[in-house]
């Protein structure tokens, strides 16, 4: 396995990190994670812009774009798979014990791993813990996901793949590491980026192109939601089959079925869509 780690690729085995970086005492870092399909990166322009965001929301440098393209090149060629997990991960790099960052600069790693597609259908929980929508990291992508680690293992251990969060009103928010749709009286609707979730770059796509209207919805309309999706860059549309213990009745029902034939025509027919 080869990794970019620090401008060039190296073998795994070599490709160190130190044991001062910030991403790693402090979660000091923002990440990036794309779906990758026979050499070729799905939607590379948003993702990168969204790295730009969450690096700024930070306070860490703009990364070198042009850089960060080079490096997903590099590890695409050196592992020539039909599908896998691109992940960009950047950090405040070597820094001091503590939350001051260091002036050695940032840490950018770019790592590849295969995949396999996703099930068309789902089941998810919702959990007690909330997302708070006023913090200072809210829409940032960064990589202190430590409340995600421990709400996706209660999902598991319910026999689900995602847990679903409300936000610390009450609001419907999102997943772990997933947008959440809704089909309400026959309407498709997915929370705004005010609620606090993460404005990901599938939601975007499949608001714009099966017409979701972004509404701030109480928590509890999942349970009178006749359809119910996730979107995410590995996910891209599934449906879900059970929330908690309520089955959905077939699924993908008509409006999710729908937004999947959408998105599969659409993102085949641009790979790196700007609108």
């Amino acid at each position: 396995m080869r990794i970019w780690l620090d401008g060039e690729l190296r073998d795994a085995d070599d490709a160190k990190v130190s044991v001062f970086d910030h991403g790693l005492t402090v979660g000091d870092g923002v990440f990036e994670t794309l779906k990758a399909e026979h050499g070729k990166t799905f939607a590379l322009t948003r993702h990168l812009e969204r790295l730009t965001r969450s690096a700024r929301g930070l306070g860490l440098p703009d990364p070198d774009l042009d850089e960060v393209r080079r490096a997903c090149a590099a590890v695409l060629e050196a592992h020539p798979i039909p599908l896998g997990r691109l992940r960009v991960t950047y950090t405040g790099g070597v820094s001091p014990l503590g939350s001051d960052r260091g002036e050695a600069g940032p840490t950018l790693i770019v790592a590849l791993a295969e995949t396999t597609r996703r099930p068309d259908t789902t089941a998810v929980v919702t959990v007690p813990w909330v997302r708070n929508e006023r913090s200072a990291v809210a829409g940032l992508k960064t990589t202190s996901y430590a409340e995600n680690v421990v709400a996706l293992a209660a999902a598991h251990r319910a026999g689900a793949s995602e847990a679903l969060f409300a936000n610390t009103v009450g609001r419907l928010c999102e997943g772990t590491g997933s947008n959440v749709f809704v089909v309400l009286d026959g309407q498709l609707h997915t929370p705004p980026v005010a609620s606090g979730c993460l404005g990901g770059i599938t939601r975007a796509l499949v608001a714009e192109w099966a017409g979701a209207k972004e509404s701030d919805l109480p928590f509890e309309a999942l349970e009178r939601a006749e359809e119910v999706f996730l979107t995410s860059s590995l996910r891209d549309v599934q449906a879900v089959v059970r929330i908690d213990g309520r089955e959905l009745g077939t699924a993908p029902g008509p409006v999710t079925a729908e937004a999947m034939r959408i998105f599969d025509a659409r993102s085949a027919e641009d790979g790196d869509p700007r609108s």
